[in-house]
């Protein structure tokens, strides 16, 4: 069969800029909703020097329409010319089957042809290769070229290592390897898969350990890569190692196919996490072009079993009690016989939080049961579940933005099954979240299920209830209604039709009456909006999540619900209901439904509420908030990456504190730099009525009055407290800080230590330093990092 002619397509230095352009016009989040993280590194061993720039975004952002790229893995540089080049190019980032909205099969159906090249999805860490210009041969992984002078091995350098392996196996040089790339302006896209240097879930052993190629792309803004043949064919050449592929013309035998391998999880006799298609995604229109498309098809298991045994392992080894739902019964024997493993090898436990002996130690013990990995993930099937029993103490949680139909579906369950519901709206007065749960606590006591009827869109939302329902009633088991926004433009577009077409009839947005500001709170949650990840948290903390699709319609949405809770608790729903009798709660939903409580959404323009608060109802006749505090909101991700930075490699005593303010869940969700609070305006009086006129002033919807560049110094702490000591970097000299240290305090010992003694801690750390016997511990943050923080008028409670 002929090899296909490799595809080519130089760089263009205009089109170079313009992305350049794009990148660093979001390196701050405040008018796009995203923000992408610059990285600069010395290119080791370049003749010339040569620095490349590193592009990152999270990964919930590539969800996100309008990105300037989608590449997942994005290195820039300059050459000799001064023009910008591309150095390395990922992957745009691809989605699991049904993640997002053109990962369903119905739209993967119609919109995409083959050939479909399904390639097995190597279960390492990700490493690129290129050429630069001076002939360097340019090792990374997803973010970072790594360093051979590092204390730490990197993922990069043992990929180089990898490389010079192979390469000497096959009499080439680093300098021939980066002069073919660059000629082909490609990168070279690899799994490391090395059980010696790090251990993942699936088992490479010597006999299969190295370098998997399973992509060529190349270096242009778009999306280019090289079809499967001539991946495999250039891993032959360049003594890569290959992943296993298969190929099909139709996309009916893919799915079927991709479905009965998920039956076992293995494919020709091994464990595998899943596959990678590659396919054309069409590009609409009356001659759509076909564009280069992954998406992947994810198997939950025994991959998912194997992940919970070993992080219940490393929690057993950190003294922590392991978590886990699902196979309960298989997991616990797990746990006994980790248990008498650990105790009759204390090395075992120091190996395996350095990521080695987590295969040997599961093998072992499938071994000691005789069962393959697939039959233990099955067992919970055969034998049934821990969850076949419940029938009682559930609470459905909604995670959605207004529109989406969160309370339909919830009414809808109500008239289906007598459930209990308790909608936010119907709170009124102080402390509503504890008042929700509180609520919500007492109708369990009548009913089955409760619906907590709130939108639940920000991570410390769902943190709020999960966190104090579990506290009160620890048997509760709390499942999330995901309503996912994969497709924002489809969301906004539908969401924002059904709001308008249902005028008054809501509690809160009075869309035919108010039309402009239900557009512009709609769209401010939509910004705010935090996708739900079962695997982190506090997301990890619901019994199992069900995704609903928002564009879809209440009664679609009703059916999956009352589905997934039928299979996963069958004692609650024994038998499902008929499609009549769900036909008919919908109805009743939708028609009888009226708001028991009407709110009135705040003037922005005269009433400055923070934009975290719910609208108040019509008769709330209270003055206006008075201002509290003026601050500056910090990054949640740049404030833990500093930490982690601060005590990475210390010895134990030192890092004793900030462990137990993790452990203890102690560490603040959200930081801030405190300007200037209320309580000191007697002594700054003019400084204290400048904030409080610019808070009253401020036209802007989310509160915000500015930005402030803040530069991380040093961690200082006892064992009451933590704190960031910081610098403001205000070249305008707007925003004045009159505390004595600027500072961020990162999290309390308990609830009886408040949060303002950082002050009392800092004036003793400047009096009498750290160290000795002062009982204070100071770590220097490296490179002291600077970023881009939000300054905000906080107003009373």
């Amino acid at each position: 069969m002929d090899l296909p002619k490799a595809p080519y397509c130089g760089q263009d230095p205009q089109q170079n800029a313009q992305l350049l352009h794009s990148l660093n016009g979001v390196t701050t989040k405040a008018k796009t909703g995203f923000r992408v993280k610059k990285t600069t590194f010395k290119v080791v061993g370049s003749p010339d020097g040569i620095h490349v720039d590193s592009w990152r975004f999270q990964d919930w952002d590539y969800k996100k329409p309008n990105l300037p790229t989608y590449a997942r893995g994005l290195f820039t540089t300059k050459n000799r010319h001064n023009d910008h080049e591309i150095a390395v190019r990922g992957y745009d980032k691809f989605f699991n089957v049904g993640e997002v909205y053109d990962t369903r099969w119905e739209n993967i159906m119609s919109k995409t042809r083959g050939p479909y090249e399904l390639t097995l999805k190597e279960n390492g860490c990700i490493i690129f290769i290129s050429g630069l210009e001076d002939d360097t041969l340019l090792v990374c992984s997803k973010h970072s070229t790594g360093d051979r002078s590092d204390i730490e091995v990197s993922h990069a350098s043992v990929g180089e290592r990898w490389v010079d392996k192979q390469l000497a196996t096959i009499g080439k040089t680093k300098e021939e390897f980066a002069r073919e790339l660059r000629r082909r302006n490609v990168t070279a896209v690899a799994e490391l898969c090395d059980d010696e240097f790090e251990e993942h879930i699936l088992a490479y052993g010597p006999d299969k350990a190295g370098l998997y190629l399973h992509g060529i792309n190349v270096n242009i803004p778009e999306f280019m890569t090289y079809p499967s043949q001539l991946v495999q064919k250039f891993a032959d050449d360049w003594g890569f190692r290959k992943v296993g592929l298969k190929s099909f013309n139709d996309v009916d035998t893919v799915k079927n196919f991709l479905e009965q391998v998920a039956e076992s999880g293995a494919h020709e006799g091994r464990d595998v996490e899943g596959f990678v298609i590659r396919c054309g995604i069409s590009s609409g229109g009356d001659q759509p072009q076909y564009n280069d498309w992954f998406f992947k098809f994810k198997f939950e298991e025994p991959y998912l079993l194997y992940r919970q045994w070993r992080e219940c392992t490393k929690a057993l080894i950190s003294g922590k009690p392991p978590k886990f739902k699902k196979h309960t019964k298989i997991t616990e024997e797990y746990l006994l016989f980790a248990r008498q493993r650990l105790a009759k090898d204390p090395n075992l436990a120091k190996l395996y939080d350095q990521n080695h002996g987590i295969i040997s130690l599961r093998d072992e013990f499938l071994a000691y049961k005789n069962l393959k990995g697939s039959d233990a993930a099955n067992l919970e099937n055969i034998f049934g579940n821990d969850s076949s029993s419940v029938s009682s103490d559930i609470i459905l949680v909604p995670i959605a933005t207004i529109g989406c139909g969160k309370t339909t579906v919830g009414v809808a369950l109500t008239h289906l099954f007598g459930w209990g519901i308790v909608q936010n709206d119907n709170i009124q007065g102080k402390n509503r979240p504890t008042r929700m749960t509180q609520a919500v606590l007492s109708l369990l006591m009548e009913h089955p299920v409760v619906i907590s009827d709130r939108n639940n869109s920000e991570r410390r939302e769902r943190e709020q209830i999960i966190k104090d329902i579990l506290v009160q009633h620890k048997s509760a088991r709390l499942v999330a209604l995901n309503f996912a926004h994969g497709n924002i433009d489809e969301v906004r577009r539908v969401t924002r039709e059904r709001v308008l077409k249902r005028g008054d009839n809501h509690q809160t947005i009075q869309a035919a009456s108010e039309e402009a500001k239900v557009i512009g709170i709609m769209e401010n949650f939509i910004s705010r909006f935090q996708p739900c990840d079962p695997e982190s948290k506090p997301d990890d903390g619901f019994d199992f999540v069900i995704d609903l699709d928002p564009a879809q319609g209440s009664r679609v949405n009703v059916e999956k619900v009352v589905t997934e809770l039928h299979k996963h608790y069958p004692a609650l729903i024994p038998n499902m209901p008929s499609a009549e009798d769900m036909d008919e709660a919908v109805k009743r939903a939708i028609e009888d439904y009226s708001p028991e409580i009407k709110h009135k959404i705040p003037d922005r323009t005269n009433n400055k509420e923070n934009n975290r608060q719910e609208a108040k109802p019509f008769n709330d006749t209270k003055k206006k908030k008075s201002l509290e505090y003026m601050a500056i909101s910090v990054p949640a991700k740049e404030v833990t990456v500093a930490l982690e930075s601060a005590f990475k490699g210390v010895e134990p005593e030192m890092q004793r504190f900030y462990k137990q303010l993790q452990q203890t869940r102690r560490i603040q969700p959200l930081f801030h730099v405190t300007l200037m609070h209320k309580f000191t305006a007697k002594e700054h009086p003019e400084l204290w009525q400048r904030y409080t006129a610019l808070e009253a002033e401020s036209q802007s919807i989310d509160g915000k009055l500015g930005e402030c560049e803040v530069e991380f110094e040093r961690v200082v702490f006892d064992n009451r407290i933590m704190a960031i000591v910081v610098r403001i970097l205000d070249l305008e000299e707007k925003w004045t800080c009159v505390n004595k240290v600027a500072h961020i305090t990162v999290g309390t010992r308990d609830s009886g230590v408040k949060p303002k003694e950082s002050n009392d801690l800092l004036a003793r750390w400047l009096d009498v330093g750290s160290g000795g016997n002062t009982g204070i511990g100071e770590r220097v943050i490296g490179g002291k990092p600077r970023v881009k923080g939000t300054v905000r008028g906080v107003l009373s409670r």
